[in-house]
């Protein structure tokens, strides 16, 4: 059911006009809150090894305990009543060891705060949702570059958002007197940040995200990027700590940027952001991606050649080189300690690479 039109109402004379209530499927926005409203208990979170039965889980699980299951962090959630969360962490351990199953960083949480979207009446969680998709679509555009580099197909973007909204009517709670549209934007900026946290490991986004608030900062104090030892200062950080993480940096971004040796990169599409809008920094890393894509195609076995033949093999040698001397900050002679090889094959893979890679790199320049 469609958002019932705001209509202005005057307050007292001079003033402007002032926006009505949103009201979803026939309820005002906040006594559809409170017709559900938060609750305390006690979670226990949890991995396993393999998938489980959750109908057997469910149906063993003591009254008044519920499941969830989140497919795309692959966690469990078991929630109980407040105080109960340790013994049903030690039910939970016990129950998946007589399945067979291993748990994988059991923990119980107390005080946990949610309501269920379900118990929201249906015609009101439906506008709402309804509401709220296009609004946080729009909220999210500055932060775009970053979520294309996790979801580039747009029916994706749309889904995630939309879990997104449920859970945040999961876990706002109406009584802190702020409103919904104000705690969801707030939580956006959040859930952006974890897809990157997700995908490659807290320490290496934090670290990265870090490091891109100094940058800006410096910028904004001093019109220019900093070098890399007025970063270290400005981030309080000795030099050798700064090179350290921004090598785990550089590795988080080639991780984003390169497809496999052997799965057609030329098949998949590069998004890259809107030039009038991106900052420079990104628009260096952009310049990154597409140099470090063509340089995995550079690499990627010949379509042409029989696979008994060099040509017909992926060039791994000849990527390692490039890539770790280039972006790694590598020699050849410290690589070719740690890789067991002498220069001279290294220089014969290299030398494949780069016929190859200056084809590419002339299609880009056109």
């Amino acid at each position: 059911m469609p958002t019932t039109p705001a209509t202005p109402t005057p307050t007292s004379p001079g003033s402007g006009p002032t926006r009505a209530p949103l009201v979803f499927g026939g309820i005002p926005e906040a006594d559809g809150f409170a017709l559900a409203p938060i609750t305390p208990r006690d979670r226990v979170h949890f991995r396993v090894d393999r998938e489980l039965p959750l109908a057997s889980l469910r149906a063993d699980l003591p009254d008044g305990v519920t499941v969830s299951f989140d497919e795309g962090e692959g966690l469990y959630r078991v929630d109980g009543a407040p105080g109960t969360g340790q013994v049903l962490a030690e039910w939970v351990r016990a129950w998946c060891a007589g399945h067979g199953c291993s748990t994988i960083g059991l923990r119980a949480e107390a005080d946990v705060r949610r309501r269920a979207p379900r118990d929201l009446p249906p015609a009101y969680l439906d506008a709402l949702c309804r509401h709220y998709l296009p609004v946080s679509l729009k909220r999210l555009q500055r932060n775009m570059s970053t979520i294309r580099l996790h979801l580039p197909d747009p029916d994706d973007l749309t889904q995630q958002v939309g879990e997104w909204i449920l859970k945040a009517v999961a876990q706002y709670d109406e009584t802190k007197g702020v409103p919904f549209g104000a705690f969801l934007a707030t939580q956006l900026s959040k859930w952006v940040h974890d897809l990157g946290r997700n995908a490659h490991g807290r320490t290496a986004a934090d670290t990265e995200n870090k490091q891109q608030k100094a940058i800006a900062a410096f910028v904004a104090e001093h019109q220019r990027r900093p070098s890399e030892r007025e970063l270290a200062a400005f981030m309080g950080q000795s030099v050798a700590t700064l090179r350290r993480n921004s090598q785990t940096v550089a590795t988080l971004n080639g991780l984003r940027n390169l497809q496999s040796l052997d799965g057609g990169p030329d098949a998949t599409e590069i998004m890259l952001p809107d030039t009038s809008e991106a900052p420079d920094q990104i628009m260096d890393e952009a310049e990154q991606t597409l140099l470090s894509h063509a340089l995995t195609a550079a690499c990627a076995p010949d379509p042409t050649a029989r696979r008994d033949q060099r040509a017909g093999q992926p060039n791994v040698l000849g990527w390692a080189t490039w890539y770790l001397t280039t972006w790694g900050g590598r020699t050849k002679t410290q690589l070719s300690a740690d890789l067991g090889t002498s220069v001279r094959n290294m220089n014969v893979h290299a030398d494949r690479v780069e016929k190859a890679l200056k084809e590419r790199l002339t299609e880009l320049a056109d």
